[in-house]
C-alpha cells in the first residue's frame, strides 16, 4: 500500500487538504485561547498576588453634606468602582474612612503659627482618608491592580451610586 494515493488522500483515509485544514483550526484556536487566558492577568511565572491596602487622601471634595455620601454606599465595608489612569479596575473594599476637620493657620503676636479649626460656617468642602483593600500582582517593578501599576502619587478616580471624583495615593502596604 502507497503512503499517498491517487486521490491524495494518506494511507488511503486521510485526505492531506483535509489534515492541512484541521491543523490551521487547532492553531486558531490555541492563540485565541493563549491569548485570552494571557489577558485575564492572572499570575504569571515570577508574580504572586498579595493582599494591598492602598490610604488615598481626598483633598477638597466639593459636596454639600458629606453625609449623605456616607449613607449612600461610600462607607466603611462597602465597595467602590475604581479607574486608575482611565482603566476600569472593578470593585475593592473600603477598609476605613475618616473625615479630616477642616482647619486655618493662625499667626500669633509672637511669631508662631497654630492650626485651628476652620470657623466658616458656609465651607462647601471636605477632605478624607479612605483605606482600600483588596489583591494586586507583585511584579519586579510594583504593585499591580488589573492591568495599572500601583504607586505613591497615583490618582485613582473612585465612582459609586451618587459620587465620582479623584483621590491621590499616600501609602501602600501588602504582605511580602
Amino acid at each position: 500500500m502507497a503512503i499517498l494515493d491517487s486521490k491524495g488522500r494518506l494511507f488511503g483515509k486521510i485526505n492531506l487538504l483535509d489534515l492541512g485544514a484541521a491543523l490551521v483550526t487547532l492553531l486558531v484556536i490555541f492563540v485565541i485561547l493563549s491569548t485570552f487566558l494571557s489577558s485575564l492577568g492572572l499570575a504569571q511565572i515570577g508574580e504572586k498576588i498579595v493582599p494591598i491596602e492602598v490610604d488615598l487622601v481626598v483633598r477638597g471634595l466639593n459636596v454639600r453634606d458629606p453625609e449623605q455620601l456616607f449613607n449612600n454606599g461610600l462607607k466603611t465595608g462597602g465597595k467602590t468602582n475604581v479607574i486608575i489612569r482611565n482603566q476600569p479596575y472593578g470593585q475593592i473594599e473600603i477598609k476605613s474612612i475618616q473625615q479630616l476637620p477642616r482647619t486655618v493657620n493662625v499667626f500669633q503676636p509672637d511669631g508662631t503659627v497654630k492650626e485651628l479649626p476652620d470657623p466658616k460656617t458656609n465651607n462647601f468642602s471636605t477632605d478624607m482618608l479612605l483605606t482600600l483593600e483588596g489583591k494586586a500582582k507583585q511584579t519586579e517593578s510594583g504593585l499591580v491592580l488589573g492591568s495599572s501599576k500601583v504607586k505613591i502619587g497615583m490618582p485613582f478616580e473612585l465612582e459609586g451610586f451618587n459620587y465620582n471624583f479623584n483621590a491621590t495615593v499616600i501609602d501602600i502596604r501588602f504582605d511580602k
